[in-house]
């Protein structure tokens, strides 16, 4: 009789030893190419301090950001902004904030998910209970912030608020963004 060997982080399956969560974030790279898109009718370069913090997060943490830009509430110009970010090879993930309410102008939710080829629920599922228990209480029902895969890019769309993409940035993308980039690369050697 066969039993499986296991130690305290990992279970012997089929002749090799499942890698630890820690072993995969040793490969991951130490740096990743990331667009950032600011959804909104309003906000500008110069307004667009949402946008800006994400820049930083990404750049304090050595990761680069190869294209920003500012798009409307319109599911076309988001689609577009999001498609273009996949075609540039130079781009590992991309990164949206803004139009992830449910007023009738927030769209980005219904312009992202039909293209993901997976979806990553545990990022909107985590990040509204962080927003429930350390930001802005039951108010948090009320974002759809959401992630997933199109053709092999990460991508994240975070509420608008600075507040909401502090939190996103700081708790949740960074920390694991070059494990999820490591992971998709990985796909890509198949």
């Amino acid at each position: 009789m066969h039993l499986p060997l296991y130690n305290e982080k990992r279970l012997y399956k089929g002749g090799y030893l499942a890698m630890s969560v820690e072993e995969h974030k040793k490969e991951a790279p130490d740096r990743v190419n990331c667009k950032v898109i600011t959804v909104s009718d309003t906000r500008t370069e110069d307004t667009d301090k949402s946008g800006r913090l994400m820049k930083e997060f990404l750049a304090e943490d050595g990761h680069e950001i190869v294209s920003y830009e500012i798009v409307k509430d319109e599911k076309e110009m988001i689609q577009k902004a999001v498609l273009e970010g996949c075609l540039d090879d130079r781009i590992d993930a991309i990164l949206l904030n803004g139009g992830t309410g449910i007023a009738s102008r927030d769209v980005t939710i219904e312009s992202i998910v039909p293209l993901f080829s997976k979806e990553i629920p545990g990022f909107g599922e985590i990040f509204r209970m962080l927003s429930y228990t350390e930001d802005i209480g039951a108010a948090a029902i009320l974002s759809r912030a959401a992630a997933g895969v199109i053709q092999n890019k990460a991508v994240f769309a975070t509420p608008g608020s600075s507040g909401a993409v502090k939190l996103a940035m700081s708790k949740l993308i960074v920390p694991e963004l070059a494990h999820v980039i490591r992971e998709l690369r990985k796909d890509m050697k198949k």
